[in-house]
């Protein structure tokens, strides 16, 4: 069969919404996409969390015989550390607790990962808070915990917005402890991403889909808080 010459031969395309609807039909989309968001969310909040708390000591209180910079620096080595080696004992510490393929050992693995990054970067972001507001609080009879939670916290909010995004980013992306500790329940996007890939035929339609779906979630997350973001990510960049 002979067709007409064409200048732009993918004129002929015609676009269509089959591949979402069987992508979104078959359950293995919506489930691993849901499977990634409560990980992702979950994760780097308690990353957050403690990050945040550990970062507020290392700012402000001294250690004996322990700088704190080195305190730092000890912490952030840890995210160095390639998961591939720690991968099999974690495999069977979840074992040994029947968390495999559970939302909990992705929860877990994901937030011990993040936690010297969100450390580091609390640490920077409450060092660039003058210590004087602080100190003002004290003297109006404002507690440590109240002087944290009423005053340096809310100023901090740039900064620990740009953690929780870069944390969540981290999270959602992550492939490894997705694809040993989970198999059947607990998938997550990327899993589903690797698993398209075939030896005798692509699923090409399929693989278009699921890319998009996990495009989406840190796209938009950094589009509403692109302000704090900014503010956030430039928080102590310039030093004099």
């Amino acid at each position: 069969m002979i067709y007409k010459p064409y200048f732009i031969p993918f004129f002929q395309f015609q676009p269509t919404l089959e591949n979402w609807y069987n992508v979104l039909k078959g359950g293995y989309g919506p489930r691993a996409f849901i499977n990634s968001l409560v990980v992702a969310v979950l994760s780097s909040l308690l990353s957050l969390i403690l990050g945040a708390l550990a970062g507020y000591g290392l700012s402000r209180f001294k250690f004996r015989k322990w700088k704190n910079r080195d305190i730092a620096v000890f912490i952030l080595s840890q995210r160095m550390m390639p998961p591939v080696a720690v991968i099999i004992p974690y495999f069977l510490i979840m074992r040994t607790f029947a968390l495999l393929d559970t939302w909990w050992a992705l929860i877990l693995a994901h937030s011990v990962f993040n936690l010297p990054l969100s450390t580091w970067l609390a640490m920077d972001f409450f060092n660039e808070i003058p210590i004087d507001v602080e100190d003002s609080a004290l003297v109006d009879g404002c507690t440590y915990w109240g002087t944290f939670l009423r005053v340096t916290l809310p100023l901090s909010i740039p900064g620990l917005v740009a953690i929780y995004i870069l944390c969540f980013i981290f999270s959602w992306n992550e492939l490894l402890f997705a694809l040993t500790l989970t198999y059947n329940k607990a998938y997550t996007v990327p899993v589903l991403i690797a698993g398209t890939l075939a030896f005798q035929q692509m699923a090409w339609w399929d693989l278009a889909v699921y890319t998009t779906l996990a495009i989406i979630p840190p796209v938009v997350l950094a589009l509403m808080f692109e302000k704090y973001l900014v503010r956030g990510l430039t928080l102590g960049a310039v030093k004099f």
